[in-house]
């Protein structure tokens, strides 16, 4: 797992899936300042990279959640990941929105689901896990049984596993934060002290300081 976690990391940094600035932070919709952004709808648009992804979610679901029945994408990174890894498994597929529609049949989740169903939900990005966990949340009340999350990326943020602890829910990611910032110093992305203020950053990043020269 520690090749294919490599293998990920390689692939999100080559397409720019992920962007590392620790010299010019990025500011999130939360107001934390980060010396990374990752946006993986973009691994969408290759096939090689995504057809990695599917396999590498496909087997660590089967590892970890072997009684799986339907696999669930969270709306909406998750989505077209979610299909790939159902078609893959040869199982039912679900996707859960942020919220219920505001016409129609206000429904948050499309697709089949059977209450007692064993779902694994599939996002793309674990940062602190709030909306996959609004999204286990959802499911749990329409009846489903959810066994655990899948992603494709996780930060390792101290919130992310405080809140999947929290809600009881385990979670197995492809690849991580430590894995893409070692592979991108190995491959000369980052210099020496821009990996150690990279790694300050995940230890604490409510207080990480900007003055990162």
């Amino acid at each position: 797992m520690i090749a294919l976690a490599q293998q990920i990391a390689t692939d999100l940094l080559q397409i720019g899936a992920v962007s590392l600035s620790p010299d010019e932070p990025f500011t999130w919709a939360s107001g934390i300042k980060s010396p990374i952004y990752t946006d993986n709808r973009v691994t969408i648009g290759y096939p090689a990279v995504r057809s990695r992804i599917a396999a590498g979610l496909a087997q660590q679901i089967i590892s970890a959640y072997p009684d799986v029945e339907v696999i669930g994408g969270v709306a909406t990174a998750g989505i077209p990941h979610a299909a790939l890894v159902a078609q893959l498994l040869n199982l039912p597929m679900i996707y859960v929105r942020s919220k219920p529609k505001d016409h129609g049949q206000g429904q948050q989740i499309e697709g089949p689901l059977e209450a007692g169903a064993k779902v694994v939900l599939i996002d793309d990005l674990l940062s602190t896990g709030g909306s996959v966990l609004q999204a286990v949340s959802a499911a749990q009340t329409a009846g489903a049984e959810v066994l655990g999350v899948a992603a494709i990326f996780t930060y390792e943020l101290p919130d992310n596993v405080k809140n999947f602890d929290q809600a009881s829910i385990p979670f197995v990611t492809l690849t991580n934060y430590s894995s893409l910032i070692a592979v991108a110093e190995q491959q000369g992305r980052i210099t020496a002290q821009q990996l150690a203020s990279l790694q300050r950053w995940r230890q604490d990043p409510h207080h990480w300081p900007q003055e990162n020269h």
